[in-house]
């Protein structure tokens, strides 16, 4: 393994090299390089557990180390803070930013030392002070080289191993030899070292544990948007109508019925402008004849979000599926074939059968189905785990080829389910269209689009500009033959 100590880099990390039986060289253990912390809280706790599981000698300072020593693995020792920095070359700092004052005393022994800052200020505190935590310390102690690490690891994620956590760590900090250090013990730790720079950087690695959820804000909105406005129109058609003309009483119909209903849109318009963007994209390259230009702000972050929406969808359809499985086990369901099978025994009628409404369900369900288990696929391989076990060709093809034929069975299902009601007058209520036909549209453009860009002139030419090639000539690439003879012509 690689050295740890910055002033000591000759020396191995961890074993040292003797002569075997036979005579060959061989590795032996000696003593494990130690490593300090200052604070006894909770992360130090993990912190601790995790470097003595990852072969450290650990020592930690605490004003109260008869206290707190119970709390530590066997393996710690646990002192006084003045005893814990004294042999340490790399210190843990573990303590809140208002508690940094109290190791100025700490100076004298901490002079030429790693201080390794992992505190996080809160987001009201973040706001208050202009200066990170990382580089109030470096202030306070200029003869020491702070390096800001490990404040976005979890004490869960150190307990139970990188596996089940984050494995990245931003790293700063102003001298790169402290970095390289800091990063090897990263390393060695199971975790995976990040270069974010100098220590003026500390201040955005210190945003990140506040952000929540970054990038589902605009498809969280945007879900919500869509929601709110798919209800508002099936509450005026399938409630408000009812109640104001015929003067049934259908508000029993808001929490499951129109709940069901909107989800439905919602989930199928989200999927379509997952594959809105890429067609748009598209269309700007063949119109520019060039892949050199940047899109568009908006059209970028829309790509950028393109996952998020996708799942996004995925959360409705499947809220979709559970609540049309709980249609029929509503009480109001049951009265509704109950006064059906009265009104045909007073009006002496035989039970009604429709060959096409029952062919037209059957298939109706079965394209829901099969669009919920692809979009299932597609939202089991974004995950991180699964789309690294995947090359480039196989996760393209679960994402764009499945995930368009997902869109597809979606429009059947759709077609299928409402196709029926779209030429009935009585379906128009408040001259509004039925709810199924307003969600075609943008699903009908990305799916014309996509047809459209089948065709070998279009398709043909997208591929041309996405390998380099500029429209009236801007960028040629000239072939090595080319290349050979303007050279001889050169010489001549």
């Amino acid at each position: 393994l690689a050295p740890v100590m910055s002033g000591d880099m000759d020396k191995p990390l961890i074993s040292h090299r003797l002569m075997d039986s036979d005579g060959s060289l061989a590795e032996a253990p000696t003593e494990a390089p130690k490593v300090g912390i200052l604070g006894s809280g909770d992360f130090a706790r993990s912190l601790a557990m995790r470097l003595v599981a990852s072969g450290f000698s650990v020592v930690v300072g605490s004003r109260n180390p008869k206290r707190t020593a119970g709390l530590f693995p066997s393996t710690v020792q646990v002192t006084f803070q003045a005893e814990a920095v004294s042999s340490p070359e790399i210190v843990f700092v573990a303590v809140f930013r208002e508690h940094y004052p109290s190791l100025c005393v700490l100076s004298d022994q901490l002079a030429g030392k790693i201080l390794v800052d992992v505190s996080n200020p809160t987001e009201q505190e973040h706001l208050q002070h202009r200066q990170s935590n990382a580089e109030y310390l470096a202030s306070l102690f200029p003869t020491c080289t702070v390096v800001k690490a490990f404040n976005v690891i979890s004490a869960w994620s150190l307990q139970a191993g990188p596996r089940d956590g984050n494995r990245q760590v931003p790293i700063c900090s102003n001298q790169r030899e402290a970095k390289r250090t800091v990063s090897e013990l990263v390393q060695a730790m199971g975790f995976s070292p990040v270069d974010m720079g100098s220590l003026v950087s500390a201040r955005e690695v210190e945003a990140m544990p506040l952000r929540l959820l970054p990038g589902w804000k605009v498809p969280a909105l945007l879900a919500l948007g869509l929601f709110v406005c798919f209800y508002a129109y099936n509450f005026v058609r399938d409630v408000l109508h009812p109640y104001l003309h015929e003067g049934k009483n259908t508000f029993y119909r808001l929490p499951v019925s129109v709940v069901n209903m909107t989800l439905s849109c919602v989930a199928y318009v989200l999927l379509s402008l997952v594959y809105l963007p890429g067609v748009l994209a598209a269309a700007l390259q063949l119109q520019r004849g060039t892949k050199y230009f940047r899109f568009p702000d908006w059209l970028d972050h829309w790509l950028q979000h393109r996952k998020q929406i996708g799942l996004m969808s995925f959360f409705c359809a499947a809220l979709h599926a559970l609540y049309s499985f709980c249609l029929p086990l509503r009480r109001s369901h049951r009265y509704d074939l109950l006064n059906l099978a009265v009104k045909q025994v007073l009006a002496n009628k035989s039970p009604l059968w429709v060959e096409e409404d029952v062919w037209r369900l059957e298939i109706y369900l079965s394209m829901g189905v099969l669009a919920l288990g692809t979009l299932s696929l597609l939202a089991v391989t974004s995950l991180p785990s699964i789309a690294n076990s995947l090359n480039w060709r196989e996760f393209s093809f679960v994402q764009s080829t499945l995930g368009f034929l997902a869109l597809v069975l979606s429009t059947l299902h759709t077609l299928t389910c409402g196709w029926a009601s779209a030429f009935k007058e009585s379906s128009y209520k408040f001259y509004l269209p039925p709810t199924f036909t307003l969600t075609l549209l943008v699903p009908c453009v990305v799916i014309l689009a996509r047809g459209l860009f089948v065709l070998p002139c279009l398709s043909r030419r997208l591929a041309k500009i996405r390998r380099g090639w500029e429209k009236a000539g801007a960028t040629r690439f000239p072939l090595c033959e080319d290349h050979t003879v303007a050279q001889k012509t050169s010489h001549v």
